[in-house]
């Protein structure tokens, strides 16, 4: 049931901005019911909002990515052997940040364009795992011990590092693949053969197989586990249409109250901070134990000591700040099926995003343009050491559905912040303290999320059909057994060559890649009709007509005028990434841009309602 319509003229938007009248309206032809009414953008893409719109909006994207980026180096740092070094957890948070928010900068400015915001990607974080899971790289004993780690020994350093340092060299060699697809636009060909009884399997799998890392947080206290899940289930899904007023000012009605979807918009964040409080509580009044011996001591808010009296005010995170990386063949090979699943969620997110912000279809350039971004973004971030890359984040692309602000200065407010966060090293420390459970709590919601929608792929396919059942069915089972006996029997792959060992038990250890690829032989080997293996209905979703949405070359076009500049020279036309638009007249019937912003916002409340954790 839709809310109550604010004396704004808006249904369940996340916020009330001066000069409601700004709204790019919607053609009277597609105006065919009150429900589009809810679908008018307060702010289209290529507008710009007050500063200090852009600025409280883009708190509100740095917080929805909040626990989506911080919770990829909280799971990373037990395998890489720092699950009792706070201190260097908070430089890793500082550095993803930071790069996230660089990376975002350079993907709106120059990549697809469009308001998507970049973070690390859970589709690298389950490859990384499985490296560090060799017996190779499987952290020394002592180092799960509390009382034997020396964070300043030289021993513990190298420990670590090392292990950094083959995950940095990895994700920049296999980032590298990401760079030449994207670029030399071979993501087109990819996707010819990829659909979505391939894509099902891939992503359903990243969720599922970090099932292992969730029971283990939450077990430290199912209790405070649960306490954190039920918050989250109860803002993001029971709360989430009820307004809260807030006091405001504005020049038209001076101080005066908004109501605020606050539910709606920060549910993640609203759930950690209740427990984080609830448990400072219970940790004063001394309810959870002090004995580390005993269940539910993980749960207190001091086992962590000073670290935020130790860590720095300020740090800036710089490329080789863990040393020079080495490279692994084994986990490049592992770290190219993450890519390939990462390349493949983010076209889906291009379109996702033009809909939400009232842009037409990212056309070939600016997808090809797009899929490279990400790949020198997933180059930076091994080179800073973030042990992960980036990708598009999905939340954020639901958060353009709630506010109903789609312009991309918002996101680049919120690339700024990042970049800004990720030099305050104390901030990252505070992050660092949020007890394990908490996180466990958390990971339920979210990987649960992850693996619901991966199977919401299935909706363009025919699942009547004993063909699709099989090959879904089959791939997502095998891709939970395969690894976990591989897991489980280590010793077993044995070719004599210990690099070919090494490759295919990281490649037959990630789930996502076992799934996907028998998705993928079997959705093209099995005789089956375009419309019984959903590839007409996917097309067709990612097709939407631009024809009452702004003009693409506005959205897509390079900055700085250099697709105008570079119109002037014939061989731009073969540069896959670059748009080439040769000198049009007045008579060609291309509208101008000043008549084009009257936007259509065609948004669906199953993308909204998914996201908005």
């Amino acid at each position: 049931m839709a809310p109550d319509k604010e004396s704004n003229g808006l249904d369940n938007v996340a916020f009330e901005a001066d000069g409601a009248e700004h709204f790019c309206e919607i053609p009277e032809s597609k105006a065919l019911s009150g429900e589009n009414d809810r679908d008018k953008l307060v702010y289209c893409v290529t507008d710009v909002p007050p500063w200090y719109l852009c600025i409280i909006l883009g708190i509100q994207h740095y917080l929805t990515a909040f626990g989506g980026i911080v919770s990829i180096p909280l799971i990373l740092s037990q395998a890489l052997c720092l699950q009792h070094d706070a201190v260097t957890q908070s430089h890793l948070i500082s550095t993803i940040f930071f790069v996230s928010g660089l990376c975002t900068l350079l993907q709106v400015i120059f990549g697809i364009r469009l308001p998507i915001l970049q973070g690390g990607t859970f589709s690298l974080l389950v490859p990384c795992l499985a490296l560090l899971s060799t017996p190779e790289w499987e952290c020394p004993a002592w180092t799960q011990n509390a009382t034997l780690v020396n964070t300043s020994s030289p021993v513990f350093i190298q420990v670590w590092q090392s292990r950094m340092r083959v995950l940095q060299g990895s994700i920049m060699v296999g980032s590298l693949f990401q760079v030449v697809v994207g670029f030399s636009g071979l993501i087109g060909l990819f996707m010819r053969f990829i659909g979505p009884l391939t894509i099902a399997p891939t992503i359903s799998l990243i969720g599922l197989s970090l099932y292992d890392s969730a029971g283990k947080n939450a077990g430290n206290h199912w209790g405070i586990a649960a306490m954190t899940t039920c918050m989250i289930v109860l803002f993001s899904q029971y709360l989430r249409h009820i307004p809260v007023p807030f006091p405001t000012y504005s020049k038209t009605k001076k101080f005066h109250t908004s109501k605020i979807y606050i539910f709606q918009i920060l549910p993640v964040l609203l759930g950690i901070t209740l427990s984080w409080l609830i448990c400072y509580i219970l940790t004063v009044t001394n309810v959870l134990p002090s004995d580390s011996s005993q269940y539910g001591y993980l749960a207190r808010t001091d086992i962590k000591g000073d670290v935020i009296g130790r860590a720095p005010w300020f740090t800036f995170p710089y490329p080789g700040q863990w040393g020079l990386p080495t490279v692994s063949v084994a986990g490049v090979f592992g770290i190219l099926a993450g890519v390939i699943s990462s390349m493949i969620e983010s076209v889906g997110d291009y379109h996702a995003c033009a809909r939400l912000s009232g842009a037409p279809p990212p056309p070939k350039h600016a997808i090809n343009r797009g899929i490279g971004m990400e790949g020198l973004g997933c180059l930076l971030a091994g080179a800073w050491g973030t042990g992960n890359g980036t990708t598009s984040f999905s939340e954020n692309v639901g958060v353009l559905g709630i506010t109903k602000v789609g312009s991309r200065s918002v996101i680049i407010a919120s690339g700024i912040l990042m970049v800004i966060m990720g030099l305050f090293g104390k901030i990252a420390a505070i992050f660092t303290t949020i007890p394990t459970p908490i996180i466990g709590g958390m990971f339920l919601v979210m990987f649960g999320v992850i693996a619901a929608a991966g199977v919401s792929n299935l909706q363009y396919t025919d699942m009547n059909s004993s063909r699709n059942i099989f090959i879904f069915g089959f791939s997502m089972f095998t891709g939970l057994v395969i690894p976990n006996w591989i897991l489980k029997n280590p010793t077993t792959i044995t070719t004599g060559i210990v690099e070919i060992d090494q490759v295919i038990q990281v490649l037959l250890t990630t789930s996502m890649f076992v799934g996907g690829f028998f998705g993928f032989i079997l959705d093209n080997t099995i005789p089956g009709t375009k419309r019984e293996r959903g590839i007409i209905a996917w097309n067709k979703a990612h097709e939407e007509d631009s024809n009452v949405t702004i003009e693409s070359d506005e959205v897509y076009n390079l900055p700085f005028n250099l697709s105008a500049r570079l119109s002037s020279v014939p061989w731009v036309r073969y540069i896959p990434f670059c748009p080439y638009q040769p000198s049009r007249s007045p008579s060609d019937g291309t509208p101008e841009s000043s008549d084009s912003l009257d936007v259509l916002k065609e948004t669906s409340t199953d993308i909204v309602a998914s996201v908005g954790l």
